[in-house]
């Protein structure tokens, strides 16, 4: 059964929807373990890390639970989410605006209450991201969706900082649409290119305990390709 993204959807969207579709048609009852990210590529000819971020997504809406070294099991046929998909269909300015919103209280409590471990995290993905540079510095054309994904983590990272389970449940809703408006920004020249500068910065300013510094380097971050996006628009 290969599926295929349809208008502005995403690829990931669609295997949430089709995943979606089934819990709730009791296709694996409550408490049954789904098949594996596998079985799940090769009946729906999409990739591995597709159906991934789609499983975290319907984890994080509570009807799926991950179990390491068990599997994925079904808790719920029901998604208490439904607003929240409108999300992952909003357009790039939408999604910087609400990442904004988002990211900067994160980064704020993110300086409160993080832990080692998630400093660790936002470092390690940083430090990953450069093996998909140019030697100019800047993102390699061929490996764009790699850069994006680890890009999306150092993100990830810092929203999961904040320790706070509703934040990074509603983080994780339109996650998808943020790797996919960054992928479409990385390949236009027109859009401001990422500064590591800047993402040491956020770091450095959690890592200090400054919730208002921290705050205000998240939104420094975003503000750049905000206003880039704005000026395409016609809206500066």
């Amino acid at each position: 059964m290969a599926l295929r993204a349809a208008g502005r959807q995403s690829l990931v969207d669609t295997v949430v929807d089709q995943l979606r579709t089934q819990v709730a048609a009791g296709e694996w009852p409550v408490g049954a373990r789904i098949p594996t990210e596998h079985a799940l590529a090769e009946q729906m000819e999409v990739g591995r890390n597709t159906v991934r971020e789609a499983i975290r997504v319907l984890v994080h809406a509570g009807m799926l639970r991950s179990r390491q070294g068990e599997g994925t099991f079904v808790v719920s046929t029901a998604d208490p989410g439904e607003i929240m998909r409108g999300l992952q269909r909003a357009g790039v300015r939408d999604v910087l605006e609400l990442r904004i919103a988002l990211e900067a209280e994160a980064a704020r409590l993110a300086a409160l209450r993080h832990e080692p471990a998630d400093l660790e995290r936002m470092r390690a993905a940083l430090d990953a991201q450069t093996a998909f540079e140019d030697p100019e510095g800047q993102p390699d054309s061929g490996n764009l969706e790699l850069y994006a994904d680890h890009d999306v983590e150092f993100h990830r990272a810092v929203v999961e900082a904040a320790h706070n389970s509703a934040l990074t449940a509603t983080y994780a809703w339109f996650s998808s649409s943020v790797r996919e408006a960054l992928v479409t920004a990385l390949g236009d020249h027109d859009m401001p290119r990422i500064i590591h500068g800047d993402h040491h910065a956020l770091m450095d300013a959690i890592a200090s305990g400054d919730p208002e510094a921290a705050a205000r380097a998240a939104r420094a971050l975003l503000e750049r390709p905000k206003q880039a996006v704005e000026t395409l628009l016609g809206e500066s």
